[in-house]
């Protein structure tokens, strides 16, 4: 069986008491049939440490981005340019808006939201997005020009509703579940998932964040996004390798990445 982990932040895990380093922080993921994971940035200068402190590895590919949250740190769309450019990005983001903690700079975080997409179309890889208390613009920005039908890109850690769901497949959007749909009093997203085709689907720890059940309490850590492909198995009445084979495939479809389980 072959998961992979399609959203997680590897440079801010615990290497200090948790994990004895990167290579110990993957062979547990490998253990539990996790063998791919994709290390998303939130910052260009994140981005430099991460790639330095990963490396090259055959089982983590990167994403390049700036967070919404990020936007106060000083930065050029020239270098978010030359840095998505290379082989071994293969997505742009986490990018999108947040008006839960920040909405003073609503004009800026929509200008760089659309640099995002702009730039995932001229180097055609597609974007990872990140909405949270903004999800009327978020898809407004995202129907622009129908950005679905010529790049694509993912709603991560997903948390809204049917209708959202529906736009953003209308579109061409994958959506991707975290370990928020294993939290109690989460009926409203598991009826998502229920929903959601199996060819559409992506899963996600978003490590170190969202620990899923049964691990609550706990750092968050790649290893776990098979909990979360067993409970969303559940919900859709597939067996777990099921399961794992599509939302494999859909991630190298996505993020147009040959793997060879």
């Amino acid at each position: 069986m072959f998961l992979v982990d399609s959203h997680c932040h590897l440079d801010a895990l615990n290497y200090k008491t948790l994990h004895h380093d990167i290579t110990d922080m993957i062979d547990k993921a490998s253990a539990r049939s996790v063998k791919l994971m994709l290390a998303v940035s939130t910052t260009l200068p994140g981005f430099h440490a991460m790639t330095s402190m990963i490396g090259r590895r055959e089982n983590v590919l990167f994403s390049c981005g700036i967070h919404p949250l990020n936007l106060e740190e000083p930065f050029e769309f020239s270098e978010l340019h030359q840095l998505a450019s290379s082989e071994d990005v293969v997505a742009l983001g986490e990018t999108g808006l947040d008006y839960y903690y920040q909405e003073n700079n609503k004009v800026l975080q929509k200008a760089v939201f659309r640099e995002h997409i702009r730039l995932g179309r001229e180097l055609k890889k597609p974007v990872i997005v990140h909405t949270r208390s903004a999800c009327e613009d978020t898809l407004a920005i995202l129907r622009e020009g129908e950005h679905g039908k010529d790049g694509s890109g993912v709603l991560h850690c997903f948390t809204e509703d049917l209708l959202t769901a529906k736009i953003l497949l209308d579109i061409g959007f994958y959506i991707s579940f975290s370990g928020i749909v294993t939290f109690p009093n989460t009926d409203v997203l598991r009826a998502v998932v229920r929903y959601v085709p199996l060819d559409r689907i992506l899963v996600e720890t978003d490590a170190p964040y969202l620990t899923p059940v049964p691990y609550r309490g706990k750092e968050n850590q790649p290893a776990y996004v098979r909990d979360v492909a067993e409970f969303i198995a559940v919900l859709k009445g597939v067996p777990l390798p099921q399961l794992a084979a599509a939302t494999t495939a859909n991630f190298g479809r996505l993020f147009q990445v040959k793997i060879k389980p």
